[in-house]
């Protein structure tokens, strides 16, 4: 490799790393719509994620117009008042966790649920391996949907990820005629960056990498 060609590599490097450290979570949008020509070109680096047997098993239903996202927000909504009253939480608390919610939901310009689906995974006869294999699913989408986010901030959108999905899957399901096979992870919102985002304390590389052995490698 000559000294031209390690340059540009290192020039490649430095801008994907300042994309990746970059990203940071968004929840407040102005009301642009994102072009149909964005979105497909989001989608097109998400299918490009690792997989587990390259099954793909992520799904994605994009919400653009507002009915849908009002009628998600209502059914989660439901559902987080229902459980939290279950808790035993006071209604005031309640009332005011439900109507962030639904704000977040209802005043982004893009609303796109995250989904698995497990019809193209392998099947076993032990719950073990049945678990790993649906644990596989997960991370798969998990990497497929950091692709969605990362892919985003490349075009200039800002992002959030919520899990709330995860706690009320059915309701999600029934408020947007799901499939019956896909299975609710989370939600993202998406569009034009109304203000920036909270730069937040991250861990040094030695709170979380261990190193079996000696590194000096060059680089």
């Amino acid at each position: 490799m000559n000294a031209a060609t390690r340059n540009d590599a290192l020039m490649n490097a430095l801008d994907a790393h300042s994309l990746l450290r970059g990203r940071q979570s968004i929840r407040r949008y102005h009301a642009a719509q994102p072009s149909t020509a964005s979105i497909t070109r989001i989608f097109e680096s998400v299918a490009y994620a690792p997989s587990a047997h390259n099954r793909q098993p992520w799904r994605y239903m994009v919400l653009f117009g507002s009915a849908a996202k009002e009628q998600l927000a209502l059914a989660m909504g439901r559902r987080l008042a229902a459980d939290r009253s279950r808790d035993g939480d006071a209604s005031d608390p309640i009332q005011q966790d439900v109507e962030r919610s639904s704000q977040r939901i209802t005043q982004a310009p893009v609303v796109i649920i995250v989904a698995l689906s497990m019809v193209e995974m392998d099947c076993y006869p032990d719950q073990f391996r049945t678990q790993a294999e649906r644990t596989m699913a997960v991370q798969s989408t998990a990497m497929a949907t950091q692709n969605l986010l990362l892919a985003a901030h490349a075009e200039g959108h800002g992002t959030c990820w919520m899990c709330a999905p995860l706690f009320c899957p059915d309701e999600v399901k029934t408020a947007l005629s799901l499939p019956a096979d896909w299975e609710p992870q989370g939600l993202i919102t998406l569009g034009c960056p109304a203000q920036p985002g909270r730069n937040k304390p991250r861990k040094t590389i030695t709170d979380f990498v261990r190193f079996a052995e000696p590194h000096d490698a060059p680089g």
